[in-house]
């Protein structure tokens, strides 16, 4: 019997042989590595016989694992993965599938080392780069197992990471595989991505609360470096990397849904860590391609909570900060609409605290939310600004003046019901926003940056009541204006006895710059006029006042605007001296302090001894005598003002025909600096809805006569005083009572008189208004008058005959 089964050993193939001969019978002393080489060498020599071997060692290993002989099983998968490594050939096609087999016959194993074993040996075969693609071969088992994996929730902590991490590497080895090889299953298909990506997010999230647990970063072991959430990391910046432009979606939609399953856009930090990773880990130039998905996301949760919402805003801030200049796209003023359209919607979601008009009271709205949220938006809007280019950014400027409600001139945007209320905060967001976008603006041709259609609705609003309005409108210019960082040495209002210390860039006024000056310096100079009349203005306003004349006069000033200036604040003087303003005495005092910086400034800037000598006596003497007249006692937390202001002369005030002689002996205008400034006024006034009727008008008729060539031969009639205008409205208001009176007594009368009454009265008026269309109809009917004479009809009457016109007997003098 012992030679018959020998006999029967030396007819096996000799491919079964040289596999059995891998086996030691012991397995702890491991794979043979002797006969390793020769079973390697024949299937180098003959590579046909490669499937056969796959298929047996793939028969032996399944028997293996049913008899739980685990030793035999790992030499099993080694000698695999030293055929694999060895054998490039067109033949491993078929080897490939016997493998492939045996590791998903390991990865469907209970035992933990199995599945771990199987994982290591797919991912030395994801490595391999094969020579020949294949057409049939299928991954959904292994990304469904793998996934599977990094969600384990095995008891013991240790063995549970392991086989995380080992379903994080299996993923990894997937999309190596797959991703460049187009007759592969597209790893990028939806229903990959949706298990691909959700298990490498889970185990970044679990990661989070790990790494914040470690004691110190010395005490940091290796087992600690290769965590989950590192692995996931690499894994992740990896998939993305790879991505091209038709695959970003697929990749980002997952991320969204797990953060929307999860809760997880509230607490920000995880979510802003997840777009961190993305917008590093793709290409630059599809960066846009992310913040076009997440401002979809931000439309598909108008009507979340206000913290969902502002963790997707916040997200943005970070993506815009991370994308590169111009990577926002082509739709540049979308994403200002999209953030715009949900700042309107904010605003009106907190002034109803609804937000379903439907279904009132389904969700409740808090008001600090709301609020947090508009802030995030008014940054991220800010923050893509800072992204583009200088035309790019006027062009955001122009298209977020034109949401703003401004009344008489932009048509009030329709409102959900919010009402005037929701369109004073919806002006004061988007003037935020327009802030935002401003600040660091920087332009060398301020006339083309800051055209008509832009600078007129803003400065409108200089004119209105609301006084935070005022001071963002302020605010603006001055963030404009500035364009050498010279706004930090004016945020406070001081007498500076010598400026250099402040070390200010000026530079010479362009020719651009003077052409801006002589189309808008006058609105300018009004503003700042009637800014500073304002009842309502206090301290922030001033400085801002004070900011924005000094940086008229670093960047934008020539002779003819130092004079202007210099009017001006002269007439700011004579402002807080006049009695007729009926402004409070902080206000009266805070005008005083406010000429009394801008002139010492303005002084040193001209450079002429004998101007600053006398600005220097006159604030000296109201050091001395008046000193709630000067910044340092008026824009202070306790201003030390008195109760009532006394009329001021002398040498308390400067004056405008000393500060005359001595500019004009430096070769100034004398005549316009002789000049007292007054504002122009145009129609602003009558939309800013703050003149009374009486003023308006007056208004109108000294602008007409001023600029009327004929004023001369206007007569006494076309005069309007204040008496007619009151004889007018009180004729007005009588007639109008004349007429309800006449309407009650109709109405009376058809509602209480009998019916015959009526239908006489109603008879007699339609009698008299048949008459009346018989002599109109007569009129119209009759035939014209020919020149042919008239005829006579068979009754004897004489009828007029129509004749043709070229049958008309014409005169020769009216023929041509």
């Amino acid at each position: 019997m012992t030679g018959v089964c020998g006999c029967c050993g030396a007819l096996r193939p000799r491919y079964k042989r040289l596999v059995d001969n891998i086996f030691p019978e012991d397995p702890e002393d491991g794979l043979v590595k002797a006969n390793m080489e020769k079973l390697t060498f024949y299937a180098l020599s003959a590579p046909e016989k490669l499937d056969r071997i796959g298929a047996y060692l793939s028969e032996r290993l399944s028997r293996d694992v049913a008899r739980h002989r685990y030793g035999y099983v790992c030499i099993a998968m080694e000698a695999l993965d030293q055929l694999l490594m060895a054998c490039h050939c067109q033949s491993i096609n078929l080897f490939v599938e016997s493998f492939l087999k045996m590791v998903r016959k390991l990865l469907e194993a209970d035992k933990p080392n199995l599945q771990i074993l199987g994982t290591n040996s797919f991912v030395k075969f994801a490595n391999i780069e094969e020579d020949t693609p294949s057409y049939h071969r299928s991954y959904d088992f292994f990304v469904s197992r793998f996934s599977e994996m990094c969600h384990s929730n095995y008891e013991d902590p240790d063995i549970r990471t392991k086989i995380r991490m080992a379903g994080i590497k299996g993923l990894q080895g997937v999309v190596r595989k797959t991703v460049n090889d187009e007759l592969q299953a597209n790893i990028w298909d939806p229903q990959h991505m949706d298990k691909i990506v959700p298990s490498l997010l889970f185990n970044l999230q679990s990661g989070e609360g790990t790494e914040s647990r470690s004691p110190s970063p010395l005490q940091a072991s290796e087992k600690e470096r290769e965590s989950p959430a590192e692995l996931t990391e690499r894994c992740f910046r990896e998939l993305l990397g790879r991505s091209a432009y038709g695959n970003i979606k697929n990749a980002v939609t997952p991320v969204l849904m797990h953060l929307d399953n999860h809760s997880l856009w509230e607490g920000k930090t995880f979510a802003v860590r997840c777009f961190k990773i993305i917008m590093y880990s793709i290409q630059s130039q599809h960066s846009h391609l992310v913040i076009q998905q997440l401002l979809g996301h931000l439309d598909a949760n108008s009507k979340s909570s206000a913290t969902v919402r502002a963790g997707i805003v916040e997200v943005l801030l970070e993506a815009a900060a991370i994308a590169a200049s111009g990577s926002v796209g082509p739709t540049v003023l979308e994403v200002f609409n999209t953030l715009l359209r949900h700042l309107r919607l904010s605003v009106d979601y907190e002034l109803t605290g609804s937000y379903d008009r439907i279904n009132i009271g389904t969700k409740i709205i808090k008001e600090h939310e709301e609020r947090q949220l508009q802030e995030a938006v008014i940054r991220t809007i800010g923050s893509f600004a800072n992204t583009l280019p200088t035309y790019q950014r006027s062009e955001v400027m122009l298209f977020i003046m034109g949401k703003v409600p401004i009344p008489g001139m932009h048509p009030t945007l329709p409102s959900t019901g919010s009402g005037p209320e929701g369109n004073r905060m919806i002006q004061v967001m988007l003037l935020k926003s327009l802030r935002q976008v401003t600040c660091g603006f920087q332009t060398t041709n301020m006339l083309t940056a800051l055209p008509n259609s832009f600078l007129d609705p803003l400065l409108s609003f200089a004119l209105l009541e609301d006084a935070e309005i005022r001071l963002l409108v302020l605010e603006i210019l001055v963030s404009l204006i500035d364009r050498h960082d010279n706004l930090p040495k004016f945020s406070t209002i001081s007498i500076i006895s010598d400026i250099s210390v402040l070390k200010l860039k000026v530079d010479k006024c362009s020719r651009q710059d003077n052409l801006f000056m002589k189309k808008h310096a006058q609105h300018l100079y009004r503003h700042i006029y009637l800014c500073s009349k304002e009842q309502s203005s206090v301290q922030p306003h001033f400085e801002k006042l004070y900011s924005l004349l000094a940086l008229i006069s670093m960047e934008l000033a020539n002779e003819e605007v130092v004079v202007d200036l210099i009017r001006v604040a002269l007439a700011l003087q004579d402002l807080a001296l006049s009695s007729e303003e009926m402004l409070p005495v902080y206000n009266r005092c805070a005008i005083h302090a406010l000429s009394s910086a801008y002139l010492n400034l303005i002084s040193q800037l001209t450079t002429v001894p004998a101007f600053c000598q006398h600005v220097h006596e006159v604030i000296e003497m109201r050091q001395k005598e008046s000193p709630y007249l000067l910044p340092e006692d008026v824009f202070i937390e306790n201003p030390k003002i008195p109760k009532t202001l006394e009329k001021l002369e002398g040498e308390l005030l400067f004056q405008q025909a000393k500060i005359t002689e001595v500019l004009g002996g430096s070769g100034y205008n004398t005549e316009r600096l002789a000049t007292p400034y007054v504002p122009q006024f145009t129609d602003e006034d009558r939309l800013s809805k703050r003149k009374s009727i009486g003023e308006t008008i007056s208004l109108q008729v000294e602008v007409e006569s001023r600029n009327s060539p004929e004023k001369e031969e206007r007569t006494p009639a076309e005069e309007i005083t204040f008496e007619t205008l009151k004889n007018t409205i009180v004729d007005s208001v009588g007639v109008e009572e004349q007429e309800k009176e006449r309407r009650r007594q109709v109405v009376e009368k058809f509602q209480k008189a009998p019916f015959e009454e009526i239908a006489a009265h109603c008879g007699a008026r339609a009698t008299m208004l048949q008459s009346k269309l018989n002599q109109i109809f007569e009129i119209t009917i009759r035939p014209p008058p020919s020149p042919s004479g008239t005829i006579t009809s068979g009754y004897g009457q004489t009828q007029s005959r129509s004749v043709p016109v070229y049958e008309m007997k014409f005169p020769d003098l009216c023929v041509y």
